[in-house]
């Protein structure tokens, strides 16, 4: 054997064993940690000097583990085994009701149209109290899911208190298999128009199948000029049916996304495999800060192949790929195994939860890095999906936004419609309603305290603990008294809106979830000005163009 030959085999032995070390001690390692940890498990369980519950000092133990990852690798219960149901199947045994925390009191905040919950009598705003024996309080919120869904055929009884009603009412629901809806609404917006409007509010696995059907019942209506895809709002689901959804409106042949896991050799790439549906109208996708996961995958695939205009707020900034794993015990094991990549080749993961983390090795897949579309523009990596045109639907009044957090809305069309439940929306005059939301308000002792006046207030303390004197405390004091006379006219400043937001939950509670969504479209900021793009296939074609950044 020649010199050559022995050095080739030598580095070849040296090389494969090496790589045959790093695995053996990594394992080793493994083993190691699994002994030491049943180890300490099995000594507290034993012989700590109270009774411990073993099955909960294990799931506090697999918890601390997972919470040094992310917050979407977590272990799942035989008791929450039906949401991963729920989000793979898109059905569950329900009374179709959605249930939330409003002023710590548990109430239904929205109904499914054409179930139990909703045909016997159910109303938005009604807390509920006790669900069969069970009493209901913010403390066992968490555990409301379990007692409300079932075996479709059973029954379930729920007491709740209603506003304007003095006794506590009893229903005996029977539990349906509630099928879940992704596409929340579609049509023509504006009515008479060739622009259609989908409201896309998740992605179970029929998310496609559902677009698709709507887009060829509006089609055999007449043309469809444009497409708004509104995303705001929609957590995400299966990375499947977000591909289903990006084959709707892109061209066959098409990268949607790429999957990257720990293995660098195993990388999968995604292409669209049909011929769309809606590959001529032109498109606006409608995202915000609630568009994560799946809705970035369909975001970031459009945007890249320059197939339509984003407007809105930046999204999430998801990038993580989620598998389920079942586990023994009718348990199961959901964990990150991978990032996707967008077509141009960005992850728009926005937080980096390898940095500053002792278990997790430094990744720089969050870095912000430029990327291209087909067209040449310029996007950018791990900050969520950047609208090409940025609108802002936040109310620019401080007053508002502290109405919603306190749920003055919410709570005063209940007590509304409670007590006018034949009222039309349509005959109510605004002067009527904002005079009846003030007078609520006031009822309800709704004290709004602007940052300046908080401010204001500190200035106070430190100025007499600095002794600046009487004088300058009283100009404080005075400028404090202006802010609140300005503060009372606000409702008057802002009546607009403040009517709009009121006639958005009295539709939700006369008409149900389309009134709702028909209802916020009147005045939404980010709807309007993507049907103006698309109303002007100029500015359209300019948006897209490699001349807009």
């Amino acid at each position: 054997m020649n010199r050559s030959k022995i050095f080739f085999a030598i580095a070849f032995i040296l090389i494969f064993s090496g790589f045959i070390r790093h695995d053996s001690d990594f394992y080793f390692e493994i083993n190691k940690s699994i002994d030491i940890f049943g180890r300490v498990y099995k000594e507290v369980a034993l012989n700590y000097v109270d009774p411990i519950d073993p099955e909960e000092f294990m799931l506090a133990g697999i918890s601390g583990m997972l919470e040094s990852l992310d917050p979407y690798t977590n272990f799942i219960d035989d008791s929450h085994q039906k949401d991963i149901d729920i989000i793979t199947k898109g059905k569950y045994g329900g009374i179709g009701a959605t249930v939330g925390l409003r002023n710590e009191n548990v109430t239904i905040v929205d109904l499914i149209e054409g179930y139990s919950a909703q045909r016997q009598g159910l109303r938005i705003g009604d807390i509920i109290i006790k669900v069969d024996d069970t009493p209901v309080t913010k403390e066992n919120y968490e555990s409301l899911s379990n007692l409300l869904k079932g075996e479709p055929g059973t029954s379930v009884k729920i007491t709740i208190r209603r506003e304007g009603v003095n006794e506590d009412l009893t229903f005996n629901l029977i539990r349906e298999e509630i099928e879940i809806k992704n596409l929340s609404f579609y049509g023509f917006i504006p009515e008479n128009s060739n622009n259609v409007y989908l409201k896309l509010s998740g992605f179970s696995r029929a998310a496609g199948d559902e677009v698709k059907k709507a887009l060829l019942e509006l089609k055999s209506q007449r043309k469809i000029e444009s497409i708004i895809l509104d995303l705001r709002g929609n957590p995400g689901g299966l990375l499947d049916a977000a591909i289903d959804v990006c084959e709707k409106f892109l061209p066959k042949g098409q990268l949607i996304v790429t999957v990257k896991g720990r293995d660098s050799s195993n990388v999968k790439k995604y292409f669209s495999q049909e011929e769309p549906i809606a590959s001529s109208p032109r498109l606006a996708v409608l995202i915000d800060e609630g568009s994560a996961s799946a809705s970035e995958i369909v975001a970031g695939a459009v945007q890249d192949h320059d197939r339509a205009v984003i407007v809105g707020t930046n999204s999430f900034g998801k990038g993580l790929v989620q598998t389920v794993i079942p586990l023994s015990f009718n348990t199961s094991l959901k964990i990150t195994t991978a990032r996707y990549y967008t077509p141009s080749g960005r992850c728009i993961q926005k937080i980096n939860y390898s940095d500053k983390n002792k278990v997790l090795q430094k990744s720089s897949t969050q870095e912000q890095t430029e990327f291209q579309t087909d067209n040449r523009r310029k996007v950018l990596s791990a900050g969520g999906i950047t609208p090409d045109s940025i609108v802002n639907n936040k109310s620019k009044s401080i007053l508002i936004q502290r109405l919603l957090a306190d749920g003055m809305f919410f709570k005063f069309a209940t007590y509304l419609y409670n007590n006018n439940s034949s009222m039309n929306l349509n005959e109510i005059s605004d002067n009527y309603l904002l005079k009846e939301f003030k007078n609520y308000v006031e009822k309800q002792s709704f004290q709004f305290v602007s940052p300046t006046e908080k401010l204001i207030e500190q200035l106070k303390q430190l100025a007499k603990d600095e002794n600046l004197g009487e004088k300058f405390i009283e100009q404080l004091e005075n400028a404090k008294h202006q802010i609140a006379e300005n503060n009372s006219k606000e409702i008057d400043k802002f009546k607009d809106e403040i009517i709009s937001l009121i006639k958005e939950e009295l539709a939700a509670r006369t008409i149900g979830r389309i009134g709702r969504i028909l209802e916020s479209l009147k005045h939404d900021n980010q709807f309007e000005t993507a049907l103006s793009i698309l109303n002007n296939p100029k500015i359209y074609n300019k948006f897209l163009s490699a001349n807009v950044h």
